[in-house]
């Protein structure tokens, strides 16, 4: 029972419950509880791989945590959620304006509507891959002055998210046929996907927003490798 266990988490179930399931079963194998614990989270809309530890592995899970992670994700262009992906409030992007020097009112777009061509597209991925700074998203589990961010922002509030710096070794366009856009990036632990697609889509002047998640890889463990879980 003491195991690095390899779950193919499905959509619409949170990585606690993936956990709760897999400790479910065990326990009923055992005859008695056994502890499990994950390795980091997904959200409920995605999918892939969740590493968890069984019995006495669970006290290495700090040499979990840090490993790089790989993600195929999809992102629509042209429009920008609350939350960053499609379960937040979905709404039209506004390109933004400013003032044009001479005061006579007019105005500057500093945005655009267009469909981005493929040279764009690379060229704008290009521009993320190395260290970069990245805000995670005010729907993240990152705590706030003791409370949960997610949390502050159900309640209405707006958490000031502190900037960190992460790493994106790589991205690739597996497919484009707009609005959708997806991609497969390899980037550090702590990198928020739903950041990286926001800032995508700010840098396209199109916006964008998340509409499917999936983790392929965590260290060298690979979903391929991984048991499904049926709700």
């Amino acid at each position: 029972m003491d195991n690095v266990i390899l779950v193919d988490k499905p959509a619409g179930i949170t990585s606690f419950g993936a956990v709760a399931r897999v400790r479910r079963r065990l326990s009923e194998k055992a005859g008695h509880k056994v502890k499990v614990g994950h390795t980091g989270t997904l959200d409920p809309f995605a999918t892939g791989l969740l590493i968890l530890l069984s019995g006495k592995m669970t006290k290495k899970s700090a040499e979990f945590l840090g490993l790089d992670k790989e993600y195929e994700a999809v992102l629509r262009l042209g429009f920008v959620s609350s939350t960053g992906d499609l379960e937040g409030e979905i709404t039209p992007y506004v390109p933004e304006k400013v003032a044009t020097s001479g005061g006579n009112g007019n105005q500057l777009d500093l945005g655009r509507t267009e469909q981005p061509d493929m040279d764009t597209l690379r060229a704008t991925l290009t521009g993320f891959v190395g260290k970069i700074v990245q805000v995670p998203p005010i729907f993240s589990a990152i705590k706030i002055k003791g409370e949960r961010a997610y949390k502050l922002a159900r309640k209405g509030e707006t958490p000031e998210m502190p900037s960190r710096e992460v790493t994106i070794y790589d991205i690739k366009i597996l497919d484009y046929n707009y609005p959708f856009l997806k991609i497969l990036c390899h980037v550090s632990s702590g990198t928020y996907i739903r950041s990286l697609a926001r800032d995508i889509g700010g840098k396209l002047g199109t916006g964008a927003y998340l509409t499917e998640l999936r983790r392929t890889k965590v260290g060298e463990y690979r979903v391929e490798g991984a048991e499904k879980i049926v709700l």
